[in-house]
């Protein structure tokens, strides 16, 4: 196999494998996903934004991280504040039945595309795993195929555009799931749990 492809694909199952699982970001995507609100915007932000974090990587950037770890520790704390307010936000609509409401009424009178985009991006990029996995990891990775590591990001971020495009828009495919206010219960109490571990897991780790 050409070392260029074979770098490409390297990165592509790299990028997935990072990527793929269960966190603060997957959990909002899939969300909005599910309610069709504002999706193309919410998938553009995640995917560019690790567009950009896997190129910084990539280009040896991610250096600074590791020369000034107050930079990452800062990020850290904002991170975890964060995390933790969106999941007690979260809780409150799982553990109050009157503020719930169905797929479609969510869908027409939920929140506005200025607000789901800076809260998209405060999960994004107040997450210090993300400098540690995408930066970090992934530019290292890169690092070892020498002159094709342009070829491994290339593949990196195309695991990423696929990834966040199937899941935001694929969503949709889950919504009969969520007809009954129940399900959106379910999902809620699943995402309070997730960000709110999130946020103390990245405190206690300072």
């Amino acid at each position: 196999m050409r070392q260029d492809l074979l770098a490409l694909v390297a990165g592509l199952g790299t990028g997935l494998s990072l990527i793929v699982a269960i966190g603060a970001q997957n959990a909002f995507v899939l969300r909005q996903g599910l309610r069709r609100e504002h999706v193309p915007a919410i998938v553009a932000v995640c995917a560019l934004s690790d567009l950009v974090l896997i190129a910084v990587g990539v280009a040896g950037l991610g250096a600074l991280v590791t020369v000034r770890p107050g930079v990452l520790t800062v990020i850290a704390w904002a991170g975890a504040a964060f995390l933790v307010a969106y999941g007690l936000l979260a809780a409150r609509r799982a553990l109050r039945p009157g503020t719930l409401r169905s797929a479609e009424a969510e869908a027409s009178s939920g929140s506005s595309v200025h607000r789901s985009v800076l809260t998209c991006m405060g999960l994004t990029w107040l997450n210090p795993h993300v400098y540690l996995d995408t930066v970090l990891l992934l530019g290292s990775v890169a690092a070892g195929y020498g002159t094709h590591r342009w070829d491994f990001a290339i593949g990196a971020g195309a695991g990423s555009v696929l990834w966040f495009c199937g899941l935001g828009f694929g969503a949709r495919f889950a919504r009969p799931l969520f007809a009954r206010p129940i399900a959106w219960r379910v999902l809620d109490s699943a995402i309070a749990i997730v960000m709110i571990v999130l946020g103390i897991r990245i405190a206690t780790l300072r």
